[in-house]
């Protein structure tokens, strides 16, 4: 029971959840700003604001491809909405910040009394302890 509840607490699985929440959240205001926006823009130049009702019959049989032209339209947009509203300004703050990489540390913690030494230092001028990874 202790190995269940340490998976239940692991970060990781708290990350995940976390994630999932606000991406079930993200979908609902893009499919919001599909559906009451850039939708009702195609159907105001194209002409015709629902496909659904479009069909062939063949002996008999209904085949509602309009369903289709509107799942496919539908993801076109959600697909376009999150590539220009999600990935390229991720993009740009990827380059911006790579553009404008952090200085590299000076300094580090002594892992015995935690005061701030050289990184290169081999021993602790506080404590005087060997540093981890001086030869």
């Amino acid at each position: 029971m202790s190995d269940f509840k340490g998976f239940l607490l692991r970060g990781s699985l708290i990350d995940l959840a976390v994630g999932f929440v606000i991406g079930a959240a993200f979908t609902a205001v893009v499919q919001a700003l599909v559906k009451g926006l850039l939708t009702p823009l195609i159907a105001a130049v194209l002409g015709k604001p629902n496909f659904a009702n479009l069909f062939f019959t063949v002996n008999h049989s209904e085949f509602t491809y309009g369903e289709l032209i509107n799942a496919l339209i539908s993801f076109l947009l959600v697909a376009a909405v999150l590539y220009w509203l999600v990935v390229r300004p991720y993009q740009a703050l990827l380059v911006r910040v790579q553009r404008h990489p952090l200085p590299d540390p000076t300094t580090k913690h002594c892992p015995e009394c935690l005061s701030e030494i050289p990184v290169k230092a081999s021993r602790c001028a506080f404590c005087t302890s060997l540093q981890p990874g001086a030869a």
